[in-house]
């Protein structure tokens, strides 16, 4: 496999990327949302506000069935601290892999699909990389912005949640070993997850918005893990989140594998 043709492809992907607002626009907006607007909220209503004790009471059964471990970490803490705790450790630790999960289902659409829409993928088949060379370079176009953007959004996460919260708290206290693992090993499994099926869609489908439409089903699995963890069906831990990894991975291989094997040129040139 050749770097340079590699490289080729993705520095063209990212420079048409920079130039379409349909692309990193969503992208963007979505850490805004979940990185500083609800966790600052969260941690400065107790705060500042006459903050309704009924959202403290409706923890009681995630609280009542947590591990003694959990339940180590915020002994000693009053109710609004160990509601806001939880909330920002804990329950808001699916909805953070919503961000690798959408900025590569998005990029990754375009990969193929919006590659059709600019009339620009004829020339891109008939250049001399190999149909391994443009897959990975569509792969790695994805899911190389989406780990990066995941990384900055933690790094930003863990300032505003420190600076929120440190009124309430006293103290630093964020972030736990399961967000560190959370990014090292679930989030990037997550951004491939979403690669994976979005460039075999995009090779399949006419237009961006179609791809990005039908890759939604990706955020499903994100969706389950919310329910469970508010359900008290499970609690996001180290244990957990390298189980979490694990299926991730594994759905990852098995996509990206099948990606490979049914990828081919002629089949695209064929569509055009």
């Amino acid at each position: 496999m050749n770097v340079r043709i590699l490289r080729a492809i993705m520095r063209k992907d990212l420079l048409t990327i920079a130039q379409n607002k349909g692309v990193w626009m969503p992208v963007l907006i979505v850490p805004v949302l979940f990185v500083v607007i609800l966790p600052a909220a969260i941690w400065l209503a107790p705060t500042y506000l006459n903050f309704p004790g009924s959202a403290v009471n409706q923890m009681e059964l995630f609280m009542r069935n947590m591990p003694a471990s959990l339940r180590q970490q915020v002994a000693g803490m009053g109710e609004m601290q160990t509601f806001a705790y939880l909330f920002t450790v804990y329950f808001f630790a699916p909805f953070f892999l919503i961000i690798p999960l959408m900025a590569s289902s998005v990029i990754s659409a375009d990969s193929f699909a919006g590659e059709k829409e600019r009339k620009t993928l004829e020339a891109l088949l008939y250049t001399p990389a190999s149909d391994l060379e443009l897959f990975a370079g569509k792969v790695l176009t994805a899911w190389t912005p989406a780990v990066l953007l995941a990384w900055g959004s933690f790094l930003l996460y863990v300032i505003v949640v420190n600076a929120a919260g440190y009124p309430l708290m006293g103290r630093l206290f964020f972030p736990t070993p399961m967000w560190f693992l959370m990014m090292l090993w679930v989030a990037p499994a997550a951004a491939a997850l979403s690669i994976g099926l979005m460039v075999v869609l995009s090779t399949k489908v006419k237009t961006f918005q179609e791809a990005n439409q039908i890759g939604g089903i990706v955020v499903v699995p994100i969706l389950l893990l919310v329910f469970a963890q508010v359900g008290g069906v499970l609690y996001f831990s180290v244990p957990v989140a390298l189980i979490v990894g694990g299926v991730l991975w594994a759905c990852d291989i098995a996509l990206i594998g099948l990606g490979v094997r049914t990828f081919a040129r002629g089949e695209l040139i064929a569509r055009l």
